[in-house]
């Protein structure tokens, strides 16, 4: 969904007819501004979402921060401009967006940090309607995407494989659809089934789930024939292990779905 279409049924959402609070408290004439505030260490993510918020309600957006900045509580990070009724409908849905992808910003950056030679990458566990805010943000935390959607990539997981008749199946199947430049990716949780997924043509091994020895294993056995990622069971304390073990990628579904809001405060200038 195109970034204007989404902050509209966003506002829509929230204001549905009317802010009867505002309208019945402020009165129309009156402007201002107001600054939107860390109030905790953050990275900061959505400056254009916010902006497109109170272009929508008519009100103006001025970033102070760059998409990718650290910054200490107590930074503003913004300020709103307009009729102060713009600025009050806004303001939730604002930094409701701001909220979340700084927050997603912010944990992967912690993540990423712990392994730095590591190439991180996010999964299909997003926010319907919100996975470009959501991968904008993985990327602003210094993490990579992974396939954007089912369109543009072939990764055959255990439901496909038994859908498919088998791996062998499954990887024959698809490299007789696949565009010449498709790569195929395989998931795999056990020696056996990687060395079935190899024999087929596989480009790509998916080891799911596995412990960091059955991974070296299958590693050391397939190594400079096919290109391996790990996923499933992944957290910030294995990645300087998995890190070790010369892994292509690792992937984390947790960059988004585990990382929580950060603080952020929007106050009129009096």
């Amino acid at each position: 969904m195109r970034l204007t279409e989404l902050v509209r049924h966003s506002l829509e959402e929230d204001i549905g007819h009317a802010d009867v609070t505002t309208e019945s408290t402020v009165p129309a004439h009156k402007e201002g501004r107001a600054w939107i505030t860390a109030k905790e260490s953050l990275v900061v993510a959505g400056q254009a979402v916010a902006t497109e918020v109170f272009a929508q309600v008519g009100a103006r957006y001025e970033a102070l921060c760059a998409e990718g900045e650290a910054v200490s509580p107590g930074t503003r990070i913004g300020w709103a401009s307009g009729p102060l009724r713009s600025l009050l409908s806004g303001e939730r849905v604002a930094l409701n967006f701001l909220m979340h992808l700084s927050g997603v910003a912010t944990h992967t950056r912690q993540v990423v940090a712990v392994a730095p030679g590591l190439r991180v990458v996010d999964t299909r566990k997003t926010t319907p309607l919100h996975r470009a805010l959501e991968r904008a943000a993985v990327r602003t935390g210094g993490a990579h995407n992974h396939r954007f959607a089912l369109y543009d990539g072939i990764l055959i997981k255990d439901n496909h494989i038994v859908a498919a008749g088998g791996i062998t199946a499954a990887i024959v199947a698809a490299r007789r659809m696949a565009h010449h430049l498709h790569k195929i990716e395989v998931e795999v949780e056990s020696a056996a089934q990687a060395a079935e997924a190899v024999s087929a043509g596989a480009d790509v091994l998916l080891l799911d789930n596995m412990t960091d020895d059955a991974m070296a294993m299958v590693f050391a056995a397939h190594r400079g024939r096919v290109l391996f990622e790990a996923s499933g069971n992944i957290t910030r304390e294995r990645l300087p292990r998995l890190a070790a073990l010369g892994l292509d990628l690792v992937s984390m579904g947790g960059l988004i779905h585990q990382a929580r809001w950060v603080d952020l405060s929007m106050k009129i200038e009096a």
